[in-house]
């Protein structure tokens, strides 16, 4: 079952056209990593996706199909520029239904709100009926509670869709792992480790990288390149990740080839 567990990818599609047009900045994906992190869980991938409906379409039937465990942010409004609620059912072949837990919880919202002298808990107004259409989901999901004005987002097939707001996703997304997710938390034990090689290109220390792969199957080498920005010195991040014992040996083995092939493990100037 542990096996299971760790072996479950974990992916993030982000919708919103201010996203892909710049007019807003993403703040999900590094949020999602935070999160997953402080979990012992790791991001499989990621995507950045319009508010259009077919492509909408297109990738939930990917994502449903995978297997994945699923976060989506954006496009759950009621407004004619969200597209995932209505583009999620599409993929399921599913009718869409207003959820009696969502219409509850917006109608206990509307109250609030006419409590305070903004507008009315009269559900039958047009303004109350618009603001319902937020609850329509996909038929046979489960909702998801949003601590911060009660709208909630909705699950359904490993898959969790919340609003586009941070204040209102990122609570969303913390209680649905640890109330649906526990049990892939801290599953695996999975570590990190890098150095800096200076007076090597990155060609002469790749075959060593292979090697890794090949000698150490639970462990993955990485080379992050530096040209010198801001005047730094050229350089190399060279590591390794994965099971830690295996992991640990593969870094030795790189700092050793790095030597032995003539690379340097401080600047020129300091050596």
């Amino acid at each position: 079952m542990a096996a299971e567990s760790a072996a479950r990818r974990i992916g993030l599609i982000i919708v919103g056209d201010e996203i892909l047009s710049g007019r807003r900045q993403d703040k999900h994906f590094s949020k999602v990593v935070e999160l997953l992190s402080a979990r012992g869980m790791q991001l499989g991938w990621a995507e950045i996706l319009p508010d259009d409906r077919d492509t909408l379409v297109a990738a939930y039937k990917r994502s449903f199909a995978s297997g994945d465990v699923v976060f989506s942010c954006g496009g759950i409004g009621g407004t004619p520029d969200d597209h995932t609620r209505q583009a999620a059912a599409a993929a399921l072949g599913l009718p869409l239904a207003l959820h009696p837990e969502a219409e509850l919880a917006i109608g206990q919202r509307a109250a609030e709100m006419a409590a305070k002298g903004q507008g009315t808990a009269d559900m039958s107004t047009p303004e109350n009926q618009q603001r319902l259409q937020m609850g329509v989901f996909p038929e046979g999901c489960e909702i998801v509670p949003n601590p911060y004005n009660r709208i909630p987002g909705f699950f359904i097939q490993d898959h969790t869709f919340v609003p586009g707001f941070p204040v209102m996703a990122w609570p969303m997304l913390e209680w649905t792992l640890d109330t649906r997710y526990r049990a892939l938390q801290h599953v695996r034990v999975h570590t990190e480790h890098s150095f800096l090689v200076f007076s090597m290109p990155e060609s002469r220390i790749t075959p060593a990288m292979v090697s890794v792969e090949t000698r150490w199957p639970g462990v993955r080498a990485f080379s992050l390149p530096s040209v010198g920005e801001a005047g730094g010195t050229p350089h190399i991040e060279l590591g390794v990740k994965g099971e830690p014992e295996g992991a640990a040996a593969a870094l030795e083995f790189l700092r050793a080839e790095v030597l032995r092939l003539g690379g340097k493990l401080a600047p020129p100037s300091a050596a």
